[in-house]
Parts: structure tokens; sequence; C-alpha cells
């Protein structure tokens, strides 16, 4: 490998990064302005949503989606465990309970056939986690959304580039939340976007996210003079700012490049695992764009001498830097102690979180360090 150690991630910016950052900073406006404005736009129009709404994180997304959405205290949402902490944790904030539903063993998305089982009079929003950048299957969450009258709010935390059957994940379901966090497949640090085709939703959630005020900040002090505001909703201070925005505008310019690059070594990657018993790469379907976020390989410790953390940190003894995409939720102490949650609950979960192991995968690699994690984790696995 190139270095003693390969990082598990490290972004890609360059001079175009600095220039907008400069650019943003001589101006004179580094809260949210203009270059957001600019950001929301293009990434609307990348996205093919109606509207999109720069935020500070995608939780701050999932959050105002679920009060856009009117989800209240005692209502349930449904969800995967197989997702980071910030999924449920935004269902608790609402007062609403979770209600965890299984994945399927080949892709770890939500299994859609094992929804409706788990819909009651309480349910008012589904959330598919498009996990690892693959899309869940949306045609089917959304006909089973329409039937029982539920709001689809879609976690595209991996999934920027994606598309399903054709459509941009960003225009499909009701609500669309997207991270932009250092370790996502374009960064502005850290940052979210919200997308939408419903113009109230936009609007509401737009107000919600700087402080529940009438003006977004930036038009309160234009050449027509000063503007009241007024206090519509006690909101949240979730707005993007300039330089984030800045730095998303020039790295939005390169995403398909960055695409092309992970799919590449995705490609390398499954041709070298795809015949270790001992390994199961995720499945891809057809007429569905993976947007490559992250390369997972779940460990068959059943039939080797280890679990997977040991493996885990044998890989890493050996220079290369790993994730763990994810341990599922609903065993996480909190989730237990507060519903009660017990193993054997999800079995396809349980089985995939005790054994994935996220190896890296970005545009700063070089061929020889993907062949280089390649030679590692060959090795640990042979000599358990």
């Amino acid at each position: 490998m190139s270095e003693d150690y390969l990082l598990f991630h490290q972004p890609w910016l360059g001079k175009e990064e600095e220039r907008e950052i400069v650019d943003t900073l001589r101006s004179g406006w580094i809260t949210t302005g203009p270059k957001t404005k600019k950001f929301e736009q293009e990434f609307a129009r990348y996205t093919k949503a109606k509207y999109a709404l720069g935020l500070n994180s995608c939780t701050a997304a999932l959050h105002l989606s679920l009060i856009a959405a009117g989800v209240k205290e005692g209502d349930e949402v449904i969800t995967t465990p197989i997702t980071f902490a910030s999924t449920a944790n935004v269902i608790i904030h609402q007062g609403a309970k979770p209600v965890f539903v299984d994945v399927e063993p080949d892709t770890l998305n939500i299994d859609p056939e094992r929804i409706e089982e788990r819909i009651t009079k309480k349910t008012k929003a589904i959330i598919p986690v498009h996990f690892a950048g693959y899309p869940a299957d949306m045609d089917r969450i959304i006909e089973i959304a329409q039937r029982h009258n539920l709001v689809v709010i879609e976690d595209a935390a991996h999934s920027i580039e994606a598309e399903y059957k054709g459509k941009k994940i960003g225009s499909i379901g009701d609500m669309t939340c997207f991270s932009f966090y250092a370790t996502k497949n374009i960064t502005t640090g850290e940052g979210g976007m919200l997308t939408t085709n419903n113009r109230e939703w936009a609007e509401k959630i737009s107000m919600l996210s700087l402080h529940g005020i009438s003006r977004d900040a930036w038009k309160r002090y234009g050449k027509d003079g000063y503007k009241h505001w007024d206090i519509i909703y006690p909101g949240y201070k979730y707005n993007m700012f300039d330089l984030q925005a800045a730095l998303g505008l020039a790295q939005l310019k390169k995403i398909e490049e960055f695409w092309q690059t992970r799919k590449k070594y995705t490609q390398i990657y499954r041709e070298a695992f795809e015949d270790i018993p001992q390994i199961q790469v995720l499945s891809e379907r057809g007429d569905i764009r993976h947007s490559y976020h992250l390369f997972v390989i779940i460990v068959k410790t059943e039939e080797l001498r280890a679990d997977r953390d040991t493996i885990m940190n044998e890989i890493q003894r050996e220079g290369v830097g790993i994730g763990i995409h994810f341990r599922a939720v609903h065993l996480h102490p909190y989730y237990r102690e507060t519903f009660g949650f017990k193993k054997g609950m999800l079995p396809n979960a349980e089985y995939a979180g005790e054994r994935v192991i996220s190896l890296p995968l970005y545009p700063r690699m070089s061929k020889e360090d993907v062949q280089g994690v390649i030679s590692v984790v060959k090795g640990v696995i042979e000599r358990f």
C-alpha cells in the first residue's frame, strides 16, 4: 500500500474547494446566504427534486421531516435496525416509537415483505435507509405507504448518486435526507440536505430550520431596509451556512468523477471476494444505480475460528482502516432497556450486525491501495 496505514476514508479536497472558500471569505458573507441558496438550487437540479433545503446535518433533515409529516408523541415510525443511530434517535426526539423491521439478508436494506405486518393505527411514517448506497425497494415501500396513508422519508445519507429504476434518489419519496459528513461521497465537512416535491413541507422546513422565524436571516438586512420577523414556531438552529455550501458547490462538480472511481474499485473488490466461501458480498439487482458509498463484506464467522471483532482488529494491525456499518440498533442498551427489544427478534439484522466489516472505498485511494486491502483481508481470513 502507498502508506504504512491506509485510512478508512480521506476526502478529496483540491484547488476548486480552496477557491470557493476564499471567495466566500472575501464576500463577507459566511453564514446562510447566497452560496447556500445556490447549492440548494444546484442540488435540486441534480436530484430532480422541486425543492432542496440546506441543513447542518442529515440528522436535522430526518428530524424536520418527521415534524413536517406531523409525527408526534405516541405515534410509531417504521425503520430498519441496520443504520446509524440518528435514524432511530430522531423518532425518539419526536416522542414517537421506532418500530424496527428486519432486513433482506443479501442487501441489508429493509425487507418490504415484512413492513405491512408491523403497521398499526399508530403508524405515521416509514423511513427506509438506502444501505451502503444501494436503494431499497421503493416501488413496494411506496405502494404499502399509499395504501395505509403513511409518509415515506428516505434516509439517503449513503446515496447521493443513486437511482431507482431511472428515478433519482431525492425525487421519489415524500422527503429525502442526505448527508455531507466528512466520510460521505461529497462533503461539506458537516452538513445535510432535504429534498421534497411538496411546497408546503419545503416552506415549513425552511422556517423550522432557522428558529421558526418568518424570514431567512440573509434576507433581513437587504437593500430594502430592515424587515421585522415573527416567530411562527419554536424552531431549531439547523441551517447550513455559506462556508459549508462553498465546499458543496465545488464537490458537486466532481461527483460523477468520484462515482466512477468508486465503481471501479468496487468491481475490483467484488471480483476478489466473491469466490471466498467465508465472505459474503452484498447483492446488486437490475435497473438500480448504486452510489457505491461503502464496500461491506459479511464475514461468515461460523465458518472461522474467530469472531468479527478479532478479524477486524487483525485487519487494522495489518495497516488497513475499517468501519462497522452497522451493529443492529435495536440491541444497543438504550433501545433494549427502553423498549424491551431482545436478541432473536430480527435475525437477519442481528446476523449481519455481528459480522459486517466496511473496507476503504474512496477516490484518493490508488489501485495499489485496493489490491493491498484485498491482500490483507485474504491473509487474515486464511489464518482463521
